[in-house]
C-alpha cells in the first residue's frame, strides 16, 4: 500500500479526490495545507488555519500546515513534500480536474521532489463529480464566490441539488466551470464519509474584498455524528 499525502484546501475537490484515492487503496498519512506567512489563513480559500486544522481532527488524518510568503509558494510546497517524504510518503493526491496548466505544475513539482502524482478526478465530467460528491454523503457549504458572477446570498449555502441546477444555469449564461475550477467559487467540507465528527458552524458573517464575497467563520465546533 503506497503512503501518500493529500494536497488539501478544505474544499470539495481536494476532499473528494482524497476519498477516491482511499477507496482505490492508497494510504493517506498527511493532509498538506499551505497557509499565509502569518499563519492565520489558508492560501487557497482564505479560511482560518485553525478551521482547516479542525477538519483534520474531524477526519482523523494528521495535517501539515506550511507557511508561505507571496512568491515562495512552490518553494515551500516542495519543502513540505520533502518533509513528508522523510517519513515514508511516496506520492501525493491532487484534486485538479481539467486545467492543463495545473496538471503540468503538479507533474513537474512531483517529479522534481521524487514523488508520484495521483489525480483521481482528472478528466472526469464536472457535473458527475458534483452529483457523486453529494450522493456519496459529503456535505459542504459555499465559502467564497466571485462577486461579478454570484451575489452574497450564495455564500453560506449548502452544496446540494438546488445549487447544481443553478450553477448549471450560470454555466450556460457565463460559461463558468461547474466545479469552480477557474476560481468562480470555493467550498468548505463539513461532513462526509471521511469524517468521524462533523463541523458545525455556529457564527459567521459575510464580507466582500478584492472582488469576492467571503463567509468569515468566527465560531464552530466539532460534533458527534448522529447514527442513522
Amino acid at each position: 500500500m503506497i503512503q501518500v499525502f493529500a494536497s488539501w484546501s478544505g474544499g470539495k475537490d481536494s476532499c473528494f479526490a482524497c476519498h477516491r484515492a482511499i477507496l482505490e487503496g492508497l494510504r493517506v498519512s498527511h493532509l498538506l495545507n499551505m497557509i499565509t506567512e502569518d499563519g492565520k489563513r489558508s492560501c487557497s480559500h482564505g479560511l482560518s488555519a485553525e478551521l482547516i486544522a479542525a477538519q483534520s481532527e474531524a477526519i482523523g488524518i494528521p495535517i501539515l500546515q506550511r507557511k508561505t510568503a507571496m512568491g515562495k509558494y512552490e518553494q515551500e510546497f516542495k519543502g513540505a513534500i520533502h518533509q513528508v517524504r522523510s517519513v515514508g510518503v511516496e506520492g501525493g493526491i491532487f484534486g485538479d480536474i481539467d486545467f492543463e496548466e495545473h496538471r503540468e505544475w503538479v507533474d513537474r513539482v512531483c517529479q522534481e521532489t521524487g514523488v508520484q502524482a495521483f489525480l483521481p478526478l482528472w478528466g472526469c465530467d464536472q457535473m458527475q463529480i458534483l452529483k457523486e460528491f453529494i450522493t456519496s454523503g459529503f456535505e459542504a457549504i459555499i465559502v467564497v464566490v466571485k462577486a461579478e458572477l454570484f451575489g452574497e446570498e450564495w455564500v453560506g449555502r449548502e452544496l446540494d441539488s438546488a445549487f447544481i441546477t443553478q450553477v448549471s444555469d450560470l454555466k450556460q449564461r457565463f460559461n463558468i466551470s461547474i466545479c469552480g475550477e477557474a476560481g468562480e467559487y470555493h467550498t468548505l467540507v463539513v461532513d462526509g464519509p471521511l469524517f468521524s465528527r462533523r463541523i458545525e458552524i455556529l457564527e459567521s458573517s459575510k464580507v466582500q474584498r478584492e472582488g469576492y464575497h467571503f463567509l468569515d467563520i468566527s465560531r464552530y465546533e466539532l460534533k458527534a455524528k448522529c447514527l442513522k
